[in-house]
């Protein structure tokens, strides 16, 4: 499995969370939202998650071993990392822009 495309989103006036992120596996499956997190030890990639009725998060898509999600958080943070240095210009999240065409 390789990630053939990685896409970041960078969140301004947050404190933990720094950035959204989605990437592309084998230019066959994409993955949105996952998040980069200023956590206690320093910047990690959260998975995407939801909320469950019990108020309590369960990741939606998650690495089943160490490796992959050590691939995963390298690349996501080198590309974070990139972006910071060299801002894209494009919204924040182009996903979440509103349908305004209504015919």
């Amino acid at each position: 499995m390789e990630i053939t495309e990685v896409r970041v989103f960078p969140v301004a006036n947050e404190e933990r969370l720094k950035a959204y992120a989605t990437i592309t596996l084998d230019n066959a499956f994409l993955i949105r939202d996952l998040r980069v997190i200023n956590g206690n030890t320093g910047l990690f990639v959260a998975m995407p998650s939801r909320k469950m009725k019990d108020g309590t998060f369960k990741d939606i898509a998650h690495p089943l071993n160490s490796d992959t999600r050590q691939m995963i958080e390298k690349k996501v943070l080198a590309e974070y990392e990139r972006e910071l240095a060299n801002p894209t210009k494009r919204p924040e999240r182009p996903d979440s822009a509103a349908d305004t065409s209504q015919g």
